[in-house]
């Protein structure tokens, strides 16, 4: 039986901390599905489809071990619906810990046969998150280090037509 996970999130944009978690997750799984979400009390820079388009730039070179795309509504309803087993989640700090616990305990509630799975990045990545890098890069600073370099010219892009 080959075991799929998904790994849900906003990635807006996707960072080398997003793409470090993908391939760990691989590790334990034979293809992970990258779940961008459309509905979401955020409010994302990219839309969904630049968005998607990202994420497909940051995993070209992954074949069909990723597969990326958008959903809406109940993340649970969409991991059935596409087969996985489990959900991946990455724990940059302790206080990630509780909300993405309230997640797992409501996800398992929701559905029982999901198995929610947190990961920790790599140190080198440990401190970034998207609204990090977003500040960053409005404030003309260096995002090479955090984004692959499309998702850095795109980024760069947007900001400029803000």
């Amino acid at each position: 039986m080959a075991h799929h996970a998904i790994y849900p999130g906003t990635f807006d944009p996707i960072t080398f901390g997003h793409i470090d978690l993908a391939q760990r997750a691989l590790r334990l799984f034979d293809r992970l599905i990258v779940a961008i979400g459309t509905d979401s009390a955020k409010q994302p820079t990219f839309t969904v489809e630049e968005r998607v388009r990202m994420a497909q730039l940051a995993f070209v070179d992954s074949g069909d071990k990723i597969e990326v795309a958008p959903f809406d509504g109940l993340l649970v309803d969409f991991a059935r619906s596409m087969g996985t087993q489990a959900i991946i989640r990455g724990l940059r700090a302790v206080s990630d810990f509780e909300y993405e616990f309230q997640l797992a305990t409501m996800n398992r509630q929701l559905a029982p046969d999901l198995e929610s799975i947190f990961l920790t990045p790599a140190k080198e990545y440990a401190f970034v998150s998207s609204s990090l890098v977003k500040e960053v890069a409005m404030l003309g600073g260096d995002v090479a280090h955090f984004v692959p370099k499309e998702i850095e010219q795109m980024l760069i892009l947007k900001l400029r037509q803000a």
